[in-house]
């Protein structure tokens, strides 16, 4: 399999601000890892430098009103009316630079979208992507510009079907309200249910309308949920419903903020079920293009997309992290030097009282979406 690895030095010199838990130097720290494990030298690998997308590329999903506003957000001011447009509030700082960031975001996206449609390569990386919550008309969620759904776009725009299937924590609610109404983009979103996680949508009843009725596929997970119940989920659902889609090309988000030591959620996944899921995206032979997202622990980030990039690639790494990146850990104060999570045989084999009615929850959601959504996709 040939390969593309989008990146800039660009995307980690931005900053949110001290106490805001998106830091965009997580993809700098990311990238030195990444590069520790060699795994940019691979013969069949390329990197492409990432651009700012063009203004006609962020508006085949934004409005024009929005980016004329975001763009005057770019020196770090509040505009007058940055409040209707979420701008400044809540988890969307203005910030310098906010939309210049923003356009790298989505301008990586929609090369990886463009190398992998034009068979240069069967795989692509944009670990700045994947901002998943940015709306029509304004910002959410730490996401100013919808990368996910310009990309997807441009994809539609060639005549392209499309599954986006989105395995942050948090319900990837803009890209399925972007496309609730067609049948040409599968959207399946894992995440944790939306009565305990912003931003409070995803329910298992969300399954389109109109001519995608059936196509917006939800499956919530209570709060504890592990490895065992996240992947039995996913394996219930993913595959058997991208059977059915038969889609051109794979879009999906790699959200990172399921694991356990995630500051802001409350899911217990580690690398090993990151790394099933993630193996699972690859066994389906199809041109991908493959988006970042959230994650507030910068160790799992780093090493998370490490080792998606290594399976991308068929590589075999090392557990121990290569010395070369010892000095980059101080750096960002990265303790660990074990690249996977330990794995808990016994907690993997054993369904706790806890454990059982978590999965009576989420194996009722999967009856219902097989009910349901399963029989209208044709």
């Amino acid at each position: 399999m040939k390969t593309a690895f989008i990146y800039s030095d660009e995307f980690g010199s931005y900053s949110y601000g001290g106490s805001y838990p998106m830091r965009p130097a997580r993809l700098k720290l990311t990238y030195e890892l990444i590069k520790a494990y060699r795994l940019l030298d691979l013969p069949d690998t390329q990197i492409i430098e990432a651009r700012k997308a063009s203004e006609e590329e962020v508006l085949l999903f934004h409005t024009k009103d929005y980016i004329n506003v975001l763009k005057e957000a770019n020196d770090g001011v509040i505009p007058e009316n940055g409040w209707q447009h979420g701008l400044g509030y809540g988890d969307n700082p203005v910030f310098t630079g906010v939309y210049d960031w923003s356009l790298y975001s989505a301008g990586a996206s929609v090369q990886a979208a463009e190398t992998v449609l034009s068979g240069h390569t069967d795989f692509a990386f944009n670990i700045c992507g994947g901002l998943h919550h940015a709306m029509k008309d304004k910002a959410s969620g730490f996401c100013y510009l919808n990368d996910a759904v310009i990309a997807i776009e441009y994809l539609l725009e060639r005549g392209k079907r499309v599954a986006y299937i989105d395995i942050d924590a948090h319900h990837g609610d803009s890209v399925q309200f972007a496309f609730y109404d067609t049948d040409r983009v599968m959207t399946i979103s894992l995440h944790e249910n939306g009565e305990y996680l912003f931003p409070g949508t995803g329910f298992s009843h969300e399954i389109g309308t109109g001519k995608g009725k059936g196509y917006s596929v939800n499956l919530p997970f209570p709060p504890e949920t592990d490895d065992m119940v996240f992947v039995n989920g996913f394996e219930e659902i993913v595959p058997l419903f991208i059977k059915r889609f038969k889609p051109d090309i794979l879009v999906t988000q790699l959200g990172v903020d399921t694991f356990r030591t995630d500051p802001i959620t409350h899911l217990n996944l580690t690398t090993n079920g990151f790394k099933a899921m993630v193996k699972r995206f690859r066994s389906f032979n199809l041109p991908w293009v493959a988006l970042g997202g959230g994650g507030y622990n910068l160790s799992n980030v780093a090493r998370a997309w490490t080792i998606a990039w290594g399976i991308m690639n068929d590589a075999v790494l090392t557990n121990k992290m290569p010395d070369s990146f010892s000095e980059t850990a101080r750096e960002f104060n990265i303790s660990e030097r074990i690249l996977n999570d330990a794995e808990d045989e016994h907690a993997k084999n054993k369904f706790s009282d806890k454990k059982e009615l978590i999965w009576k929850e989420v194996s009722g959601n999967i009856d219902f979406l097989k009910r349901t959504a399963l029989p209208l996709i044709g």
